[in-house]
């Protein structure tokens, strides 16, 4: 469960910085704080004055709304994507494997092309 838990924390953290201005400051705040400072739901209810309850939902909601905003816009997903590919050229490039990295650098160009033209 601790894992499922970090992998959860990690996944909010990295959806937030591409959808994170798209939150309350509230939401921001108590999401940084369970993600990037990893303090416990009572920890955050302390710091930020409101009950457990109310740390719980406003997560809950939060992490409803990035993922929502994901799902429509897939901005992470794309990210993640081009830098996949780009590590894979690198490594093709490092390893002289140039035909195999203009591919990749090909593939990635004609994906951004597309995903640029809404296709």
């Amino acid at each position: 469960m601790e894992r499922e838990d970090l992998r959860r924390k990690v996944d909010l953290a990295f959806l937030s910085a591409f959808y994170g201005g798209m939150l309350t400051e509230k939401q921001r705040r108590i999401l940084s704080l369970h993600c990037e400072e990893d303090l416990s739901l009572g920890e955050i209810a302390e710091e930020v004055g409101i009950s457990r309850q109310a740390v719980h939902e406003t997560l809950t909601r939060a992490a409803t709304r990035l993922n929502e905003m994901e799902a429509s816009l897939g901005v992470a997903a794309r990210f993640r994507r081009m830098e996949d590919g780009l590590e894979s050229a690198l490594e093709a490039v490092k390893g002289k494997e140039y035909d195999r990295a203009e591919q990749l650098l090909t593939e990635l160009l004609k994906l951004d092309q597309e995903e640029s033209n809404g296709i």
